[in-house]
């Protein structure tokens, strides 16, 4: 029987690794710990949690709990080693790091059909079956050899994201579609500003919190911001520019009538669709660096975003990921190399417990292919199959990271008001949709 090379002894490539020891097939598991480390990297052992030590809310209405249910289903080691390591944190679920860490180093280590390599690889076996999961920290010489194997611009080394909100979430009151000067289709949808909303909006926005800047971003980024191009730069730090600054830039009105008023508004905010459904909308120009709370206060005094969903906030750090829609199918292996899966965050999946599930995922579809047996695909309304299905669909435009959140889920047939009760339909309904999947 083959075996497989992983590479990455993150919790994709644990969670990679753990799947295919069921299954009885041999594993190469190459770690460049402790001999090298990332910037961001201080212990030795596996599965290390660089920054929280959260795995986030453990109740099933909501988009994480429902996810590590799934994972539990499909029988997780880092769910395995969280309840081992668990400390007190109200509704979430958080770990010992240290612990968490050792727990799932000695399993990993005392596993009979997994052969730990402590090297750096530099390059792509590419006739061999390979699982990458390397991780947004993915070393230079890596980097260069999976960029040759995607054939294209592939590396997007500065996660300069802006946040994404659902169409549904929108009042339909305040917001329009137009084109500019009436010209093409109407593909934006305009948030218009009287004068003393965009003044108050401004204020907010230049005084709010940033996220202080770590270590290994500060090559990247300066405590004004965006060193290395004025495209990427934090919207906050533009306004700060001077009060005006937006709207001669991305808040720029020219061209534009509020049908509700028939004038041009002082300023707009224009969203843009991330998909052919039409139900997720990026803010143009709205990549920032502040902090998610100050994002969603401040955000949301933009008209027709005041009860607006943010399904991913905006990010700016160094990160390395792939155009995974482009690459990668929802059963995480490459289209045109089939014996080639990545995992983890390097695929687009956000967080810890993101990256661990593509990992369980990779690692159950490399050992079908291995053993003959089809795929498994994830139904679209389980939060696992509705990741999988986000980085692998080839109409997302501007792909970005994206974690575990309820707006990618199909809606229910019928109206729930209240969001408790419907986030824990929607929960129920695919942890049930999971395990029929599993039983056919």
């Amino acid at each position: 029987m083959n075996s497989v090379t992983v590479i990455g002894a993150g919790l994709a490539g644990v969670e990679a690794c753990y799947q295919l020891s069921l299954k009885g097939i041999k594993v190469k598991l190459y770690e460049m710990k402790p001999k090298k480390k990332s910037p961001a990297h201080k212990y030795d052992g596996f599965a290390e949690l660089v920054c929280s030590n959260s795995l986030k809310a453990m109740r099933i209405e909501s988009a994480a709990g429902m996810l590590k249910e799934e994972m539990r289903i499909l029988g997780s080691l880092t769910m395995k080693a969280a309840e081992k390591t668990a400390v007190s944190a109200g509704g979430a679920l958080a770990v010992d790091r240290e612990a968490f860490s050792d727990y799932i180093t000695e399993y990993i280590r005392n596993d009979k059909n997994i052969e730990i390599i402590s090297e750096e690889v530099q390059s792509i076996p590419k006739n061999d079956h390979v699982i990458i999961a390397t991780g947004p920290l993915t070393s230079e010489a890596l980097s260069m050899s999976i960029k040759d194997l995607c054939s294209e611009q592939y590396l997007y080394f500065h996660d300069a994201a802006a946040p994404i909100v659902t169409y549904e979430s929108l009042d339909k009151n305040k917001v329009f579609k137009a084109s500019r000067y009436g010209r093409g289709d109407a593909d934006y949808i305009n948030c218009p500003f009287e004068k003393d909303e965009y003044e108050r909006f401004y204020n907010e926005l230049i005084n709010a919190e940033s996220v202080p800047l770590k270590t290994v971003d500060t090559e990247h980024f300066s405590k004004d911001g965006f060193k290395v191009y004025e495209g990427c730069m934090p919207i906050e730090v533009l306004a700060k520019r001077g009060i005006d600054t937006m709207r001669f830039g991305p808040l720029k009105p020219v061209g534009i009538t509020d049908p509700n008023t028939g004038k041009r508004p002082y300023a707009v905010v224009q969203l843009r669709a991330e998909n052919k459904k039409g139900d997720f909308y990026n803010i143009v120009g709205f990549q920032t660096n502040l902090k998610f709370k100050e994002q969603k206060r401040v955000f949301s005094l933009i008209p027709g975003l005041e009860n607006a969903e943010f399904i991913r906030f905006g990010v700016m750090h160094r990160n390395t990921f792939i155009n995974s829609p482009k690459l990668l199918t929802e059963h995480f292996n490459m289209r045109s190399h089939k014996n080639i899966f990545f995992a983890g965050q390097i695929t687009g999946v956000e967080g810890y417990i993101e990256s661990a599930a593509s990992g369980i995922v990779a690692g159950i579809n490399m050992a079908n292919q291995i053993l003959g047996k089809s795929y498994l695909s994830l139904p679209e309304d389980t939060m696992i199959g509705a990741l999988a299905k986000y980085i692998s669909d080839e109409s997302v435009v501007n792909f970005q990271p994206m974690g575990c959140n309820m707006g990618i889920l199909p809606p229910l047939s019928e109206r729930i008001k209240n969001k408790s009760e419907r986030y824990l339909n929607i929960a129920t309904r695919g942890i049930n949709s999971l395990k029929s999947a599993l039983n056919d």
